[in-house]
């Protein structure tokens, strides 16, 4: 079997998450327009970029834009939505050479997703490496404490396709959170994710060679704080 996230990330992933939209992706996007100074024709790289609807804002703005993924469905949907080059890789390994963007993105918790801090070190690490000296990455998670503090045990979802069941718990005090899926028809799908307090995710990008230069708490750019819902670093590449 294979890791939960090469087999989730498909139709019925964008069926629980409908309110993650385009609306959504601009608030994120003007957000990094007003932090990153890119100019005029960026080169960006979105890193884990789904669907594409973070790499379609990014190329509305002029910027020659990539998108990596593994999930081949997402891609064939951005694809569509986007119309930007796509490539599809593992992101502990990544298909580009050093220096060749001026900003990398990895947005919208697309990260924590494997089981060791080790292998989270090196995918971090990985993701600055195509990064110009003197660039930027931007990484938005969760924030984790009010993960801990809010979570929903047990919810049912109506969507287009139906109700979705979704079963939530906390695991290894509180270092993971699991999701369970169980779609109209029947079938399970499986989320895990580390829950990356912010000093955790400071720790890893400085070990990498980047400086968190900036961080928000949520897409309209509030400083962060324990009740905002996001983690959202900007960093330096060196």
């Amino acid at each position: 079997m294979g890791e939960w996230f090469e087999e989730w990330f498909g139709e019925e992933y964008l069926e629980l998450y409908p309110h993650r939209d385009e609306t959504d992706a601009e608030r994120l996007i003007a957000l990094v327009g007003r932090i990153v100074p890119l100019g005029g024709r960026a080169r960006v790289l979105d890193i884990c970029c789904g669907a594409g609807r973070h790499a379609r804002a990014f190329a509305d703005r002029g910027h020659w834009t990539v998108g990596i993924d593994l999930s081949r469905h997402l891609l064939q949907r951005a694809q569509l939505v986007a119309g930007i080059p796509l490539v599809r890789a593992d992101v502990r390994k990544l298909p580009f050479r050093p220096g060749s963007f001026d900003l990398a993105v990895n947005l919208f918790t697309s990260f924590g997703y494997f089981e060791t801090d080790d292998e989270h070190r090196a995918a971090l690490a990985e993701m600055l490496v195509p990064v110009k000296p003197g660039g930027w990455f931007v990484i938005d998670f969760l924030n984790a404490d009010m993960v801990c503090e809010g979570l929903v045990q047990s919810e049912v979802m109506t969507t287009a396709a139906g109700q979705i069941t979704v079963e939530r718990w906390l695991q290894d005090e509180g270092r993971f959170v699991f999701k369970a899926i169980t779609t109209p028809d029947g079938r399970q799908f499986m989320e895990r994710v580390r829950l990356l307090r912010r000093d955790e995710l400071v720790g890893m990008l400085t070990a990498a060679g980047g400086t968190v230069v900036h961080e928000f708490g949520s897409y309209d750019g509030v400083p962060p704080a324990r009740g905002q819902p996001r983690v959202i670093l900007f960093v330096r590449t060196r």
